[in-house]
């Protein structure tokens, strides 16, 4: 069996530095979280491992029937689909939201890990945690113990970057349709929770069908496709190829959610014609505008008229930076968060961004401050919605 390599940026000896610790003290936070988490669980109940295939498959669609069959789904995004910044995202529209990737050794051995990296509360459904892994024994450690408070176990398939390689982890693992078998198969059997699956697509549509079809056969309950292969890492440069999505979907039984081209509402109902998915999920186009899924979008568009109410990215970072304060977090990813949403206000006064960049050690105050001084220049970046008038 391959070994799991220690990603550099994971030192066990966590927090490294300032951006490292969490944004406010968590005890009270943690301890509302853990009451909330008392809350039934919406497993299936008993492990897949007896099932016959068929069973699993009629499994697999009273869950995500259960569930409300969310549309509107918040990408998997290292230290960036963390707690508070799911919440908002679920005010502005979306109806189910995936964890960062999280490191299924690491996970299992390292308890500061865990308190940093997942949190979750009652409000946080449907939740997919999802985890990279080579090794089933660990994996199932580290699933067994975020699944009460999870609505899908998620494995990562999809990840193509170098880390991943190194790792021996993500998209790397295509090259080993045994181990992938044999990671499903280990939670699918042994958890009441479902299994999920994000995976990229081969340069083949029929390895790709091929693949998929073994993983619904190896227990996965639901499969979300990145419509791009491995070595398709810029998304800017590479459309995802929503046909090779659809043609995933015509093959499978189980729910299938697609991944990739994702920047407003029309791109989701063009999605969804197009590939027949019971979903899609955004990820950058998020990360710039959390908004997305309410039908705010960053261009005017077709038929698009200004916002003329207070939501604008501005007011975003303000509601963001609240629920960090409820739901505290490490202050690297409220810093990642605030470049991004902020990132056309800081082109038009980019010496603010400057004066960001230059904080070692932040603070809510300091934050709260530079979005007003952003304010006060007058110097705003509106949000666009579709005109009514001009029809759905």
């Amino acid at each position: 069996m391959a070994t799991e390599a220690l990603p550099a940026s994971s030192s066990i000896d966590l927090p490294r530095d300032g951006d490292d610790l969490l944004c406010a003290d968590n005890s009270e936070s943690m301890a509302d979280i853990s009451e909330n988490l008392k809350s039934p669980s919406l497993g299936l109940g008993t492990p897949n491992g007896y099932l016959s295939g068929e069973a699993k498959i009629e499994r697999a669609w009273a869950h995500w029937n259960k569930l409300g069959q969310p549309k509107y789904i918040v990408a998997p995004m290292v230290d960036n689909s963390e707690l508070p910044f799911r919440m908002l995202c679920r005010k502005y529209g979306a109806q189910a939201a995936y964890t960062p990737m999280l490191h299924s050794r690491i996970f299992t051995e390292n308890e500061k890990y865990r308190s940093l990296e997942f949190t979750t509360c009652k409000e946080d459904r449907p939740l997919f945690v999802q985890f990279c892994a080579n090794d089933p024994d660990i994996l199932l450690e580290a699933a067994r113990r975020v699944e009460p408070y999870c609505d899908y176990v998620d494995i990562n398939f999809g990840c193509p970057q170098r880390i991943a390689k190194r790792g021996n982890y993500g998209a790397f693992l295509m090259d080993n349709l045994s181990l992938i078998r044999s990671l499903v198969e280990k939670l699918s059997n042994n958890l009441t929770v479902p299994v999920s699956c994000k995976i990229r697509i081969f340069p083949n549509l029929q390895d790709t069908i091929n693949y998929a079809k073994m993983l619904e056969e190896a227990g996965c309950a639901l499969l979300a496709v990145h419509g791009r292969t491995r070595d398709e890492k810029d998304g800017k440069k590479f459309r995802a190829k929503w046909d090779i999505v659809k043609a995933v979907k015509d093959s499978v039984s189980i729910p299938v959610l697609a991944n990739g081209n994702i920047r407003h509402m029309d791109d989701v109902q063009s999605c969804l014609e197009e590939t027949g998915a019971q979903g899609v999920l955004s990820a950058e186009s998020l990360l710039e505008n959390p908004a997305l899924f309410a039908g705010y979008r960053t261009d005017r568009g077709e038929g698009g008229v200004e916002e003329d109410g207070n939501v604008d990215q501005a007011e975003l970072v303000v509601e963001y930076l609240k629920l960090c304060e409820k739901y505290p977090v490490p202050w690297r990813m409220i810093r990642s968060h605030v470049h991004k949403i902020l990132g056309e206000w800081f082109r038009l006064q980019p010496d603010i961004r400057e004066d960001l960049n230059k904080q070692s050690t932040l603070s809510f105050s300091f934050l709260h401050s530079l979005v007003n001084q952003l304010r006060e220049r007058g110097v705003r970046v509106p949000l666009y919605v579709k005109d009514p008038c001009n029809g759905p």
